[in-house]
């Protein structure tokens, strides 16, 4: 619990300039004020929430994927990672995959994850493929150009990846490691930091595909935007 609040400390100073993020108590304090129901999530509330993304990047299959449209109506989970990292990623892809196996079948349906590459050089499609169907075959693995991908990561919010070189060739990619989760306002209202669970994940999901936010929903920022 120490190790998820201190992720949650640094998401905030990291994350936005513009959000804040709350604990798990001060959320349950907060929507109590404003009237929203006394869902206490596992994950960290983001005020204001996030306004979900548009933009378009290649799947695994080579087709083109409209972030915005494809998630429509959907719990979905965006996260920044790569194939070859070492710890948060898998970890991160486990918990949820192991979660989702727990949910009914028509709540798991209901939950789209996205992944997005921060290590376009090395995740090649079928890479990319292979490495989600460890966790799960609906996982939606995303990439594009370095261009492209750093539009994005501008457009979410999140600090930009950063490849470091090592002395023997190899190199690793440094991302922000948080699963934003958008319910079906089209809004990032929860962050899921490392040290977050599979029984987090259990206990969050349901939460997140019943939540009723009415929130005015403010425009979109487009990926080739400047923030």
């Amino acid at each position: 619990m120490k190790l998820r609040l201190l992720c949650l400390c640094v998401f905030a100073l990291s994350f936005t300039e513009h959000a804040s993020v709350l604990s798990g108590q001060e959320a349950k304090n907060t929507t109590a004020q404003v009237g929203h129901p006394q869902a206490t999530y596992r994950g960290g509330l983001v005020s204001p929430p996030l306004p979900k993304p548009r933009f378009v990047l290649t799947d695994t299959s080579g087709t083109s994927f409209d972030f915005w449209n494809r998630t429509q109506g959907s719990v979905t989970l965006l996260f920044f990672g790569y194939t070859y990292c070492p710890d948060q990623c898998p970890t991160h892809m486990a918990n949820l995959g192991a979660a989702l196996k727990k949910l009914p079948p028509n709540m798991a349906d209901r939950v789209k994850l996205v992944f997005v590459t921060t290590d376009p050089a090395r995740d090649t499609p079928i890479q990319l493929r292979r490495w989600l169907d460890n966790f799960n075959r609906r996982f939606v693995g995303l990439s594009g150009t370095t261009a492209a991908l750093d539009a994005v990561q501008k457009a979410v919010g999140i600090p930009l990846a950063q490849k470091t070189d090592s002395a023997n060739g190899n190199y690793s990619v440094a991302h922000a490691n948080f699963v934003v989760a958008y319910t079906k306002d089209n809004l990032g209202h929860v962050i899921y930091p490392g040290g977050v669970s599979k029984d987090d994940w259990i206990h969050d999901l349901p939460l997140l595909i019943g939540e009723t936010w009415s929130r005015p929903e403010p425009q979109p920022r487009r990926s080739d935007e400047r923030p």
